[in-house]
């Protein structure tokens, strides 16, 4: 699993420009706007617009979303579908595991964060709790390589639990099969959700089609390194995991007449902006499929998107740093508190936001 190869910079903060300090990303956010449930209903989120060229805001619903929208513009939506990536197991010893899937290599082969007392060694032999076992057959960096004699796909759709993330403090449900995966969700491959899709429901869909707004699928497998928390103050150092984007040349051919028609390309989720922007980094946008470790923050100047739609993302995390190079620092870290007065819901299965770019995007 290739790294980014990080700048170096002296590491002396005094050095580290306004906007690259990990410290210039952070906020407080009361424990109690962390939503640990989604609502009852997908598109009855709350939507707070922000303005990135002047910093203005507007509190509105979700489904307001059509009336933001107009015929010429276009939604791109991440159609990865999440595994049942989190495994538990044990050692011959007795030790407790617990095994979340990064990435399937093949049928027989995967990458795995391991959890447990003691780091297993290559050779050691994990009991897998509703039978069968893995092999853990060495290291990659953090993660291990693991290999079974069964199939991974289907000893996690058998045995697998949904890997929610760890701020949700809590076990997950039968509810969150369906929840923590969206309407649209097609390609397995992800362990973490792409959450901004989670508001849109069937209905929802329906009406921005019958208003004329184009709609175009790309994948991207999100992967456990999401919530890696960045641990150098100096964020030009902090080396992204990769993960994997297909992009086809209907999409290619659908941005190119969006924008020949003065439409707007809208990313639902920082995994479609990631997509888009990995994908056009020749300076133009192009089909494929291919691995990506590209880290967005401010002064990144944006070549697809002109719009996006996201949740509220962690104090210090990469998907804060992304949309405030897309909307400037100040202006979101300004609606991120006026979120939290208002009492707006956080994170995975919280409120959502749309976004136009600043004058630096």
């Amino acid at each position: 699993m290739e790294m980014s190869r990080p700048n170096r910079y002296p590491s002396d903060p005094r050095f580290v420009p306004a906007d690259m300090k990990l410290s210039d990303f952070d906020y407080t956010l009361p424990e109690q706007l962390i939503a640990r449930y989604p609502l009852p209903e997908r598109s009855a989120s709350r939507l707070l617009c922000l303005d990135g060229a002047t910093g203005a805001l507007a509190h509105r619903q979700f489904t307001d979303i059509v009336d933001l929208l107009s015929e010429r513009d276009l939604l791109v939506f991440n159609n990865t579908r999440v595994l049942a990536a989190r495994l538990f197991a044990q050692k011959s010893t007795g030790g407790k595991v617990e095994v979340l899937i990064e990435r399937v290599v093949d049928p027989q082969h995967a990458i795995a964060q391991v959890r447990a007392s003691k780091s297993p060694k290559a050779g050691t032999v994990l009991q897998l709790e509703a039978g069968g076992e893995v092999t853990v057959t060495g290291r990659l960096g953090e993660f291990y390589q693991l290999q079974t004699d069964n199939d991974w796909f289907a000893l996690m759709a058998e045995q697998g639990h949904m890997p929610l993330p760890p701020y949700f403090e809590r076990d997950d449900e039968k509810a969150d099969e369906e929840r923590y995966q969206t309407v649209y969700a097609k390609q397995p491959g992800a362990v973490a959700a792409p959450t901004a899709g989670l508001h849109f429901d069937q209905p929802l869909l329906q009406c921005l089609r019958d208003k004329g707004v184009r709609m175009a699928e790309v994948t991207l497998h999100v992967g456990a390194g999401t919530f890696q928390p960045v641990r150098v103050e100096d964020i030009r150092e902090h080396q992204m995991h990769s993960e994997w984007y297909q992009l086809n040349d209907e999409v290619v051919q659908a941005v190119a007449e969006t924008k020949a028609s003065g439409g707007r390309v809208i990313a639902v989720g920082t995994t479609s902006v990631r997509t888009l922007e990995s994908a056009s980094r020749s300076g133009h946008l192009e089909s494929g499929a291919s691995d990506t470790n590209i880290f967005i923050y401010p002064g990144y100047r944006f070549r697809i998107v002109d719009a996006m739609i996201t949740n509220f993302h962690l104090p210090q995390s990469t998907l804060l740093m992304l949309v405030s190079a897309f909307s400037g620092r100040d202006h979101i870290l300004n609606a991120y508190h006026e979120a939290i007065a208002r009492e707006y819901r956080f994170f995975s299965y919280g409120d959502a936001m749309f976004l136009t770019p600043g004058a630096n995007a």
